[in-house]
């Protein structure tokens, strides 16, 4: 219980500071604003670059986790699409909003700062790898569904053009990329660029847990509809328990791989949730309620699941 204490505790603590500013010492939103550019383009990024380049490159090669766990994001996705589109009639678009709610976590600013707290440096390979991997599936999966709802023109060539922009933009896509071919060739950091990537590295988890909590305070509410709940118990217990009993399927996975990407499945539905929302000018008010209200119901369930996976009680074949 020490243990899960240290590390949720500075997790919630964070959170509840950047709320507190925001709320209490009127953090303005320009401020807000620079506290997330600079996690975004420039803290996160080096934790990520520096994170792979550092991991040894045959801890890369393991292509049936990425598999497996991409696939298992798609499994959440298609569970709440499906929910979403029963509900709203064959909606579409609407229901597309609804399978990325339920299917695409905050792997980007809050998963650095949970799996190498919890597991170890062992565990930045495979949140580098479940980040990259599940943000092409959904970039890539999002366009194409809004074009067969109609949202957008089906323009094949316009669409592979976007969704590569979308993709080779990414900062945090780009740096776990430059970080594989430095493990790849073996390449060494030299020592001052090192050292201001450590410095970022080091500021990545707490700004960007601090931003969440002023985000948080700033964000409409939204509208909560009868299906939030059933979408959102899809994003934070079912796509954890698909990552996990496929994983377990399959076997053979080290078992901190493993438990980093059941954790990452657990977390709350990404704010970019609400940025594809706007975009698309589709299920705003829900989409912003989804976030806010998935960000403060994960504060249990992922507390909930850290202490299952640190207790050991989890078993690691249950299909043998």
């Amino acid at each position: 219980m020490i243990q899960i204490a240290t590390i949720i505790l500075p997790f919630l603590g964070l959170i509840a500071a950047g709320s507190s500013a925001a709320k209490w010492l009127n953090l303005p939103a320009n401020g807000v604003s620079g506290l997330n550019l600079f996690v975004y383009y420039f803290a996160l990024p080096a934790w990520f670059f520096q994170f792979v380049a550092e991991t040894p490159f045959a801890s890369f090669e393991n292509w049936s986790f990425v598999i497996t766990t991409t696939f298992a994001t798609y499994c959440a996705f298609a569970l709440a699409f499906s929910f979403g589109a029963l509900v709203n009639r064959g909606n579409v678009p609407e229901a597309t909003i609804e399978g990325l709610v339920g299917s695409y976590a905050n792997i980007g600013y809050m998963a650095p700062a949970l799996t190498v707290a919890a597991f170890g440096a062992t565990a930045a390979a495979p949140t580098a790898l479940i980040f990259t991997f599940d943000s092409i599936m959904l970039f890539a999966l999002v366009p194409l569904m809004m074009a067969l709802g109609g949202t957008t023109r089906a323009n094949g060539a316009t669409m592979a053009r976007s969704i590569a922009r979308r993709v080779g933009t990414h900062p945090i896509i780009i740096a776990s990329v430059l970080g594989f071919l430095v493990a790849f060739v073996g390449l060494p950091i030299p020592g001052p660029i090192d050292a201001v990537l450590t410095a970022l590295r080091s500021a990545a988890a707490p700004v960007a847990l601090f931003a969440i909590g002023a985000s948080l305070v700033q964000m409409p509410r939204g509208t909560a509809t009868l299906e939030l709940p059933v979408i959102l118990l899809v994003k934070l217990v079912v796509h954890p328990v698909i990552v996990y009993l496929l994983l377990s399927w399959i076997g053979g996975f080290d078992r901190i791989w493993v438990a980093a990407a059941v954790l990452m499945a657990a977390l709350p539905p990404a704010a970019n949730v609400l940025a594809m929302a706007r975009q698309y000018a589709t299920y705003e008010g829900r989409a912003a309620a989804a976030v806010f209200y998935g960000t403060i119901a994960s504060v249990v369930t992922v507390t909930v699941t850290l202490t299952i996976l640190l207790s050991g009680d989890l078993p690691v074949d249950p299909f043998r």
